[in-house]
């Protein structure tokens, strides 16, 4: 997983006046909290903290104002309409340290024949790993398998260093089979419609 850099400088001015003005300056208001200190109140810039966002789980090295300190993404709030950063809240981290996270579960290959249906129970998997290697994503692979068939957090090989957060008899995915309609309560409802 790589580091990514950004320059944050400390906020002093508070509320919803003082946000709208970092905003504004496309910077987006933050916290960072964690390890038992007292909460950090920062700015990040817009576009590159953005742009960081798009890796789940990603590595945040931030320049405070001549301290480095590592963090992760905790909480992001989004406006709903234009989908701008309006707040981020980010967790302390120390090389070496290991921290929970939703990594995000993927599925290749293909089903066996049948029209059979794979439902994503999870989207993510609960998993502890150190804070300088997270995955960034799993990838579980499908082929073949049929209806009844499920996929569950034990199955899903983890790298090393990497443990669950969660218990190992939950089902991620799992294969249903295709649901078929049934062709009498069709043509009943199409008669009823031609008699009216």
């Amino acid at each position: 997983m790589s580091e990514v850099k950004l320059a944050a400088s400390i906020r002093t001015e508070f509320g919803k006046g003082a946000a709208r003005r970092v905003r504004r300056d496309n910077r987006v208001p933050g916290v960072l909290y964690g390890h038992g200190t007292d909460p950090v109140h920062l700015t990040l810039p817009g576009h590159e903290l953005l742009l960081a966002l798009r890796t789940p789980n990603v590595l945040l090295s931030l320049d405070l104002e001549g301290k480095n300190e590592l963090a992760i993404p905790k909480a992001v709030q989004r406006d709903p309409l234009k989908g701008h950063l309006e707040h981020v809240d980010l967790l302390l981290v120390k090389r070496g340290e290991k921290v929970t996270v939703e990594v995000p579960v993927t599925a290749e290959g293909e089903l066996a024949a049948g029209g059979n249906l794979l439902e994503h129970v999870l989207n993510t998997l609960s998993v502890e790993a150190e804070a300088t290697h997270i995955p960034e994503a799993f990838t579980v692979s499908v082929e073949g398998l049929e209806a009844g068939a499920s996929v569950l957090a034990k199955d899903i090989a983890l790298p090393s260093g990497v443990t669950l957060a969660i218990e190992g008899d939950t089902v991620v995915l799992q294969v249903l089979a295709a649901q078929a309609e049934e062709p009498a309560a069709e043509t009943a409802e199409g008669e009823a419609a031609a008699e009216a």
